[in-house]
């Protein structure tokens, strides 16, 4: 009984093993095995060798390994007679030990971050359908729900989208090779750029990087290599080179590589940058980093086609304005229809009367801005625009906050004066709607704190006073209403026994 109980026991374990072991096959099969010497794929390198333990090694790195092991004499003992050392005198190697490959652990010491994604077989169905992209029309009536004004720029992003996954799923059309349309957003800090583009790939379903040009730097210096925001957007996709070549790259503060000006050493940030990203922007064959940023890195490099990658640029451009105001008056004259030279002192949309001489004025090399054909500009924030966009769109911040206390059981309400009283504060910090959640931080803070001590409070209610500072928040005590009558029962008795 004994001997039958073990074996079943035995046999319940090694069926343990060999399920995970399926698992861990199942998972491993998605990715390209890579080798453990040279760190290159299977796609590149070709067939692998597979040693215990997960160990992969390629053709070239075995032969160069077993050429090395044959030349090196290891001081003369492959040449030394057998002597007996208690084997019978079959032993030529005295105290010398080998790695033992079962102590290397891991699947080759490598990760999945690190691994590219098996290409898909080629019957399988496209991501894209011509006939399920969504029109330009509805893609700027779901950023409507989100993005408060910015009609145009709306309007421009929508239509962009719209053509190059067209361009995208249909390759070409009639021998008529369609040229992407890159884009280049200008607008001030607070003022939406960054929350337009993570809202377009949330509807789109695509998958998105979004990269910093501050880290970037001329190849071969410290800093991110200009190829790393591929890499990036490879690692957004899933190590998956082809949803990656159908995805997007959001290059924020883009006016951060413009030349720099009275400098005699090398821009290695600035210009340099523009020159490299040139063959990015266009469309062509790089070789980028899988899980790194660097390619002096041991990991395997994929090769990525960027000429379906959709590239959007974005940045501040803080001292364009003056630029753009110096062109315009110097169209200013003497005489009866002459403009007054301060007559665009005070407009805030200078940006819209951006033109591309302005943009290579400021430092922008013509080359770069060629490859960026849809150019367009947002506008600053105004007071109305501030008020709404504190309680329209769907995640509100005022609508957090409201949802924050609802967990309490608390209402929270806001009169229309806060609410201006809140845009007239932020308008003074002049960094766009970045203000108004620093603004509400602020006053809600103590709010936060002393809601949660009584539960006898029902709702509070924002006054303009109170964001002013010349009086407090209208609090509401919890009414005997049928709303919660078991709490209000339970909190009812509770008092009665603390004032007995």
């Amino acid at each position: 009984m004994d001997d039958n109980r073990h074996n079943d026991q035995n046999d319940d374990i090694n069926e343990k093993k060999e399920t995970s072991s399926a698992n861990d096959s199942d998972k491993s099969g998605d990715y390209e095995d890579v080798c453990f010497i040279c760190r290159r794929p299977e796609s590149k390198a070709g067939k692998m060798f597979r040693l215990p333990n997960h160990i992969c090694v390629c053709d070239d790195c075995m032969h160069k390994t077993m050429d090395t092991v044959s030349q090196f004499d290891y001081q003369g003992l492959l040449n030394q007679p057998p002597t007996d050392y208690g084997n019978g005198g079959n032993n030529r190697f005295p105290n010398i030990s080998f790695v033992n490959l079962a102590d290397l652990q891991g699947d080759g010491g490598i990760p999945n971050k690190q691994k590219i994604r098996k290409k898909k077989p080629s019957g399988d169905k496209p991501e894209i359908d011509i006939k399920n992209i969504m029109p330009p029309h509805k893609i700027k009536a779901k950023l409507d729900e989100y993005v408060v004004g910015q009609e145009h720029a709306k309007k421009v992003m929508s239509v962009a989208v719209y053509n190059h996954y067209k361009r995208v799923a249909t390759g070409t059309m009639d021998d008529i090779e369609i040229e992407k349309s890159n884009m280049l957003m200008i607008g001030p800090t607070g003022c939406g750029k960054t929350y337009l583009v993570k809202t377009l790939a949330r509807l789109l379903d695509v998958p998105l990087a979004i990269t910093d040009a501050t880290s970037l730097t001329e190849a071969g210096y410290i800093g991110d290599d200009i190829e790393s925001v591929v890499s990036k957007l490879l690692a957004a996709a899933d190590n998956d080179v082809e949803r990656a070549e159908r995805g997007i790259i959001f290059i924020d503060e883009i006016d951060k590589i413009a030349k720099k000006r009275n400098t005699t050493s090398r821009d290695v940030s600035g210009e340099s940058v523009q020159q490299g990203m040139l063959k990015l922007l266009e469309g062509a064959e790089v070789e980028v980093p899988v899980g790194a940023n660097s390619k002096n890195a041991m990991v395997p490099l994929a090769t990525v086609n960027t000429r379906n990658i959709l590239f959007i640029c974005g940045g501040a451009f803080p001292d364009l304005e003056d630029i753009i105001k110096q062109r315009l008056n110097k169209q200013t004259s003497i005489g009866y229809t002459a403009q007054l030279r301060d007559r665009y002192d005070k407009e805030k949309n200078i940006l819209s009367h951006v033109t591309v001489e302005d943009i290579k004025k400021f430092g922008m090399i013509p080359e770069f801005i060629g490859r960026l054909p849809v150019i367009f500009t947002l506008e600053g924030l105004s007071k109305d625009m501030m008020v709404r966009i504190l309680s329209e769109p769907k995640n509100a911040i005022l609508k957090q906050y409201q949802k924050l206390l609802e967990l309490d059981e608390v209402q929270l309400e806001f009169d229309p004066g806060a609410l201006e009283a809140i845009a007239e504060k932020a308008m003074e910090k002049d960094t766009g709607a970045r203000a108004l959640r620093a603004i509400i931080e602020e006053f809600m803070l103590d709010i936060m704190y002393e809601v949660p001590k009584d539960d006898n409070i029902g709702r509070v209610t924002i006054t303009k006073e109170y964001i002013e500072g010349t009086g407090g928040p209208v609090i509401d005590i919890r009414s005997n209403s049928l709303e919660h009558p078991d709490r209000l029962n339970v909190i009812g008795n509770g008092n009665a026994g603390a004032q007995a």
